[in-house]
C-alpha cells in the first residue's frame, strides 16, 4: 500500500546529534510533501519548542506535541486535545513534591504562561540551553499549584535516568494513576530523562490514529519513524514502522525495520525507500 502519511519524531530522528535538521532530511521531507504525502511531526516537545522546526523544514506540517496531548497546525490552531484534569494535575504535584525539586506544567496558551515552572535549576548543562531558547514562553510560579487555574496539557519532570525511572514508578502507584498516562523519554548517553504525565489515553499513537482517520488515511498507508520509548505506540499503530539506528534497545527488540542512525540521515533513507515504492 502506498504511503500517504509520514509521522516523524523530532529529537533523535529528524534532528542529528547536534540538534540540527540535516539537509538530506530536509530535502527528503520536502520530496514527500511534494508527492502529496501528509507530513506530521510527532514529539514529546511542547508546542512552543516544536513549532520552530516547521520553519526549518519549509513546509506547513501538522504537529502532534506533548506526547499526543495536543495536535496543532504550525500556525497554532488546535486540531485535537486531551487535557489533564486540573484535579489530577494538582494530585500529581502534591504527591511527587517530596521526591523531586523541579517541575513544569504546560498549558495550551500562546504566551509566556504556556510553560510554568517551579524549582528548576536552569544553570544545569542539560537545561540551560532550553531556557535561553524558550524563555519567551516560560513563567516562574511558586508555588506552582497557584498557576494551575485550568486543565493543563501535561506535568513534566527532568533528571537522571535512574531518578526519573523511580519517579515514574511512584507516579504509576498514585491513587489517580488509572486516570494518567505516564511517559518516559530517555537519553542514556547523557544520563538525562524526561517524565511527562498527561491524561489517560494520551500517546503519539492515539493522536496519530485520530489524525489519520480525519484525513481518511488507512493505517496501512501510515509510516512512522522514531527512536525512543515515547514512540512505541506510534510505531505500533503505523502500518510501516521504522526504527532509527540510534534507537533505545526496547524499540530495536521489537523487530521492526531499522534505518541508519540520526547522524547518518537514517530518516532520509527511510523516506527515500518509501518514495521509491
Amino acid at each position: 500500500m502506498p504511503i500517504r502519511l509520514i509521522a516523524i519524531d523530532i529529537d533523535g530522528t529528524l534532528l542529528d546529534g547536534s540538534g540540527r535538521v540535516p539537509p538530506r532530511n530536509r530535502q527528503a521531507v520536502q520530496r514527500a510533501a511534494d508527492a502529496g504525502i501528509h507530513v506530521v511531526l510527532a514529539t514529546g516537545r511542547a508546542y512552543h519548542h516544536a513549532v520552530p522546526i516547521t520553519g526549518e523544514l519549509g513546509r506547513a506540517t501538522v504537529l502532534i506535541v506533548s506526547n499526543g496531548a495536543l495536535t496543532k497546525t504550525a500556525g497554532g490552531e488546535t486540531l485535537a486535545c486531551r487535557l489533564l484534569p486540573r484535579r489530577n494535575a494538582l494530585a500529581v504535584l502534591a504527591a511527587l513534591r517530596p521526591l523531586h525539586l523541579g517541575v513544569a506544567v504546560i498549558f495550551d496558551r500562546p504566551d509566556a504562561h504556556q510553560y510554568t515552572f517551579e524549582g528548576i535549576d536552569w544553570s544545569h548543562p542539560q537545561r540551560a540551553w532550553y531556557y535561553e531558547r524558550n524563555r519567551t514562553y516560560m513563567t516562574r510560579a511558586e508555588p506552582i499549584e497557584a498557576a494551575v487555574t485550568e486543565d493543563p496539557v501535561q506535568v513534566s519532570y527532568t533528571g537522571s535516568v535512574d531518578d526519573i525511572r523511580a519517579l515514574a514508578a511512584h507516579a504509576r502507584r498514585l491513587p489517580v494513576a488509572g486516570e494518567l498516562s505516564v511517559m518516559l523519554t530517555e537519553y542514556a548517553e547523557r544520563d538525562f530523562s524526561l517524565l511527562d504525565i498527561t491524561a489517560r489515553g494520551c500517546s503519539k499513537g492515539a493522536a496519530l490514529e485520530v489524525l489519520a482517520r480525519s484525513l481518511d488515511v488507512d493505517r496501512g498507508a501510515v509510516m512512522a519513524v522514531g527512536d525512543n520509548l515515547n514512540d512505541r505506540e506510534m510505531l505500533e499503530f503505523a502500518g510501516a514502522p521504522v526504527v532509527m539506528g540510534n534507537a533505545v534497545e526496547p524499540l530495536k527488540a521489537r523487530g521492526w525495520p531499522q534505518t541508519a542512525a540520526h547522524d547518518a540521515c537514517g530518516l532520509a533513507d527511510a523516506i527515500e525507500r518509501a518514495l521509491a515504492g
